[in-house]
């Protein structure tokens, strides 16, 4: 009977760290996601700036504000992605 109660003792130990470690790693992920979801609200607003701009000078310059263009929101898009995947 105490081999019983001693497994389960383990047993809960072992569970109890276990959960104290994952508590860790997801308070860590949620300052991590919180991080790169400033770094992208900083971006974003650098690209709508930008695309606002850009809405005034269609035309003048389509072809390289275009180029430029594209690559910020491609960034953001990536960006999004990740993380998303740590979400």
């Amino acid at each position: 009977m105490a081999d019983v109660k001693e497994q389960m003792t383990h047993a809960l130990e072992q569970l109890k760290q276990q959960r104290d470690e994952l508590q860790v790693q997801l308070h860590l992920a949620k300052a991590d996601a919180k991080d790169e979801w400033a770094r992208l609200e900083n971006e974003w607003e650098e690209t709508k700036t930008k695309l606002e701009a850009a809405k005034e000078e269609a035309g003048k310059t389509a072809e390289s504000v275009g180029t430029a263009l594209g690559l910020a929101i491609d960034e953001l898009k990536k960006g999004y992605e990740r993380l998303r995947s740590r979400l």
